[in-house]
């Protein structure tokens, strides 16, 4: 089995690296991950899994192939791996510490890695409490060692603390995962971060001359009581934005400035944007409308703070900081605050009377090599022909950081003749100055070496969006699908194994240094330079021409020639007022108008010549109507008319026979039957828009659907349609019945809509169902933006179990990951309702709203089981529940609530006395997390009891408590908040210290 080492090491064994760099501070770790585990239990399950799919994410891991048996002693090989590693993953199966050479592996891994961070367990259907402790196949494991009289006590107690300090770290446990699938991806994601991270710290710019020298500059500035302007400039991609980082971590770090504040600005400078993201590091609201008013109240807040760092990046042309909210120079020197731009020009410096203005340069020959080889992670002997090459490659990226670092990284697994190609791909063929042309060179070979189809296609849709623009993954996969990729029809025929592709490719273009980490989960940036890359990459492509002007505040349709041969445009964000009547683009695929929203209406003649568009985006237009003609577009796979005009006919759509993906979120008032003719759909999305009308049998005919997302005020299931006749609204029964559905997000306003009975039980891996009366705009419900899908199971009810179908129970109720009640009058006791629903694998129980009947939220008296409850649960919130008079009443059985972490009381006006009674409180030995607020009657946060309690307990936060006496009624225990970090509390008048 392939061990992780580099195919460049293994063709030159001779190489070595001493005398390549100047300080072993910058080599980097030849291993990102050691793997630990025990062979028989499995090597040939996950840990192979595990080990392919980091491999395949470019994640270094070592593995060894060879099982040891009792008596051998661990190889200097295996322990050189130790050593060379940034991480290790501890599979802790079973039988782990059956093996003592497992045990020898864990104790070295232990004493490499002081600092825990790296050490990250995986608990493999044992629990962490037993590898800590030593329980059962662990106790067995360690008797059977003592009683063998081979080992040492010393060696047993060292093996011991190992298995102890283990289980302590953060790791990941089977239980939370439904397959193991979904844990290996988990393990990945979470891991690749870790491994990013690592990479930007050990790229510190101090081992760099050329940056240190930078970054001496700047602070001096920055310290010199006589500044209060500092401007930074020099080319894209040359390192300025993280530069200007390096320089806040130092600052705060000296105490040089109390407060930094950080905002790009961009090409096409959007000021509310910029207002708002400075308003969040301020932790300030901005609820004017106005821009002058924003930013008046941001001036007011910037000047109440005393040695603040405003740091403003990529300013491309002088901007009034005023319109903004940010005080005059003058002002800012008065509270011992100052401001750094970062720009491409000195030019902007001036206009902005910065002074002194720092260039940032290329790298110099030296520093542009040890950048490279940090990036690499490999070795290279002096001299030798490998060597010599390498040096080369490095050179043929002219000092710039972007341009190292993406060939770099495309190069670290090639063989020689492929790096000998690089070489001369590089070789300088242009004159000094054309460093755009040289950027252009080394990103266009980054992207040749790309792993897949899918990832360049991937990397090109990435350059369709605006500059410093946060790219939903979602749209990636929607716009690409629409346009056939990621659908090898071997492993792929599903949404689903899209969606997966994409996030895995998006996964290594960020490894490859070709894509940013976004503002959320599920979505990602660019660089502006490696999009103007892409953008270029895209004329260079067969086929894959591009016509970009997305977000430039275009105030009428651009000239677009026809013979250019584009395959996509995009023209999102601008304020272009209308559509040519005549537009010739045979080939376009890909047309992206969203966000332009003085756009009304689409000529007939526009559409004439689009015969083969695949993707239109048409969202948050104010289109009124879909032109007669709109069936011109019988190519169309993928459509958006999200937060369009509501009132317009869609029933032109069912001409649209290839349509896979359809999005009419805030759209629709009326899902006309002829939808029903879409039979290849997969995808629709008709969220949050008014529907008074689904006719019949339109949902029941579309066979292929996927993902079906329903959450709007849709109330009428199944009943007849007002002045239709004998015509009635879609039964919920027509979505059960659908055979490939696997995602499934309603609204019913009553459980009496749901069949009694259904011949084939669906299987929705993904849900979010809500059953309530309730008006949908005032349900906390999960709706999030494309960008953030939320593929749990989440179930909300207005409505007790019982009164769902036994079918409903076992498909839903059963599988729910999170359950909401809301304003429930039938709810009396949880513990019921966790019996009749089997919520073994609930996560996150939220009870909202007045409920009559709910004295206590569990009471174990009147509960006839002695059955453990909600093992799995890990969030507990209740609001508004002011009807509760305790929490639990009677003793839960051993074992309940054992993983609840987080506990969330607030406006639950008569809970009185103590908020955890002691019986409670022996159940919430992993308690991390306890918030209290607004609570009119809670006198004291625990009651007094003899036993050991939250040991875990991280933090509490205590508010608006009008009777808070003590935080423990009678006498603390010793100990009580041994590991508590954070204690706030505020409004607790009478509470006494």
């Amino acid at each position: 089995m392939k061990q992780g080492q580099n195919t460049l090491q293994e063709d030159n064994p001779g190489l070595v690296d001493d005398a390549t760099m100047e300080s072993s501070s910058t080599c980097r770790s030849k291993y990102d991950v050691f793997l630990s585990f025990r062979g028989p239990d499995t090597r040939k399950g996950i840990t192979s899994e595990l080990y392919y799919q980091l491999q395949n994410e470019g994640i270094q891991t070592f593995m060894d192939d060879q099982d040891l048996e009792v008596g051998d002693s661990i190889s200097p090989e295996l322990l050189k791996a130790i050593e060379d590693s940034s991480f290790a993953i501890i599979v802790l199966s079973q039988n782990y510490a059956v093996s003592t050479w497992c045990l020898e592996e864990l104790t070295k891994i232990c004493e490499c890695m002081k600092d825990n961070k790296k050490i990250l367990p995986l608990f493999y259907y044992v629990e962490p409490t037993d590898v800590r402790y030593q329980k059962k196949s662990f106790k067995d494991a360690f008797t059977n060692h003592i009683n063998s009289g081979r080992y040492k006590s010393k060696t047993i107690l060292q093996w011991r603390d190992a298995l102890n300090k283990v289980a302590s770290f953060t790791g990941w446990t089977t239980q939370e995962f439904r397959t193991e699938r979904e844990l290996v991806e988990r393990i990945v994601e979470d891991v690749y971060g870790k491994v990013a991270s690592i990479e930007i710290n050990r790229r510190d710019f101090q081992e760099l001359e050329t940056r240190k020298e930078a970054m001496e500059k700047i602070m001096g500035a920055l310290e010199d009581d006589e500044v209060t302007a500092v401007g930074v400039y020099g080319m894209g991609g040359i390192g300025k934005t993280t530069m200007v980082k390096h320089v806040s971590d130092e600052a705060r770090r000296k105490g040089t400035f109390r407060h930094v504040i950080m905002a790009g600005i961009s090409h096409s400078p959007d000021l509310k944007k910029i207002q708002g993201i400075l308003a969040d590091r301020l932790a300030i609201q901005l609820k004017d409308q106005t821009e002058t008013g924003r930013g008046n109240k941001l001036s007011k807040a910037i000047k109440r703070k005393n040695k603040m760092l405003i740091i403003l990046d990529d300013i491309w042309e002088a901007i009034d900081l005023s319109i903004i909210g940010i005080p005059s120079y003058k002002e800012l020197q008065n509270r011992n605050s100052k401001i750094l731009f970062t720009t491409r020009s000195l030019d902007v410096c001036k206009s902005m009377e910065s002074q002194p203005n720092i260039l940032l340069d290329v790298l110099s020959d030296q520093d542009s090599w040890k950048f490279f080889v940090m990036i690499t992670k490999l070795s290279f002997e002096i001299p030798s022909p490998f060597y010599n090459v390498a040096r080369d490659v490095a050179r043929g990226c002219a000092g710039l950081p972007i341009a190292l670092e993406a060939v770099a990284k495309a190069l670290k697994e090639k063989e020689m003749n492929e790096w000998n190609e690089a070489a001369q791909r590089l070789k300088v063929s242009q004159p000094a100055t054309h460093d755009d042309v040289r950027v252009f060179n080394c990103v266009k070979f980054s992207y040749d070496c790309l792993r897949s189809e899918d990832a360049k296609s991937c990397f090109l849709l990435c350059g369709l969006f605006p500059q410093e623009y946060d790219i939903q993954i979602e749209d990636l996969l929607t716009y690409g699908f629409g346009k056939g990729l990621f659908q090898n029809c071997r492993i792929c025929n599903t949404l689903k194994d899209a969606r997966d592709i994409v996030h895995s490719e998006v996964r290594y273009l960020k490894s490859s240094g070709l894509l940013l980490g976004g503002k959320h989960d599920g979505q990602i940036r660019m660089h502006d330079v490696i999009r103007q890359m892409a953008i270029l990459i895209s004329f260079s492509e067969d086929g894959q021409r591009a016509l970009v002007k997305a977000g430039c505040k275009l105030q009428k349709w651009p000239k677009i020639n026809p013979q250019a041969g584009y395959y996509a445009i995009s023209l999102m964000m601008n304020k272009i007022p209308k559509l040519p009547e005549k537009f010739v683009c045979p080939k376009l695929q890909i047309l992206l108008l969203q966000h332009n929203p003085d756009v009304k209406e689409i000529p007939n003649s526009f559409l004439e010549s689009l015969n083969e568009l695949r993707v239109l985006d048409l969202s948050k237009t104010s289109i009124s109507s879909l032109p007669s003609k709109f069936d011109f577009l019988n190519n169309l796979h993928t459509l958006y008319l999200d937060s369009c005009e509501t009132s317009f006919d869609l029933s032109v759509l069912g001409k649209l026979k290839k349509l896979e993906i359809l999005s009419l979120r805030e759209c629709c008032h009326k899902v006309p039957k002829e939808i029903g003719d879409l039979a290849n759909l997969r995808m629709l999305d008709i969220t949050e828009s008014r529907i008074v009308k689904i006719a019949s049998n339109v949902i029941s005919s579309l066979k292929e659907l996927e993902e079906l997302y329903l959450q709007c005020n849709f109330e009428d299931w199944g009943c007849k349609v007002e002045e239709a006749g004998e015509e009635t609204n879609v039964h919920f029964d027509e979505l059960v019945g659908l055979p490939y559905l696997t995602s499934l997000k309603v609204h019913i306003s009553q459980a009496k809509f749901l069949p009694t009975a259904v011949e084939v039980h669906p299987d929705w891996e993904h849900f979010d169902i809500c059953i309530s009366n309730e008006d949908v705009e005032v349900i906390e419900s999960t709706w999030k933006p494309r960008f953030s899908r939320d593929d749990s199971r989440t179930l909300t009810l207005s409505t007790t179990i019982h009164t769902l179908p036994e079918w409903f129970i076992n498909v839903v109720t059963k599988k729910a990951e999170k359950l909401q009640y809301r304003k429930c009058k039938a709810l009396k006791n949880i513990l019921v309702e966790h019996d009749h629903g089997g919520l073994q694998e609930l996560r996150h129980l939220s009870i909202v709203g007045r409920h009559e009947n709910l004295k206590e939220v569990m009471n174990a008296e009147t509960w006839d089981s002695k059955e453990r409850v909600f093992e799995k649960l890990e969030e507990l919130h209740l609001f508004e529940v002011d009807n509760i008079k305790k929490l639990c009443v009677g003793e839960l059985p051993s074992g309940s609530l054992c993983n609840l972490m987080l506990l969330d009381v607030r406006w639950c006006h008569d809970l009185v006395n103590a908020l955890l009674q002691s019986s409670l409180l022996e159940r919430l030995q992993s308690l991390e997390k306890l918030l209290c607020a607004h609570m009119d009657g809670v006198e004291f946060v625990f009651e007094y009891g003899q036993t050991t309690i939250c040991k875990k307990l991280r933090e509490m936060r205590l508010c608006y408590l009008p009777k808070l006496i003590k935080i423990w009624n009678g006498h603390a225990p010793h100990a009580s908040f041994h590991n508590l970090k954070i204690l706030a509390v505020s409004r607790c008048k009478k509470l006494k210290s």
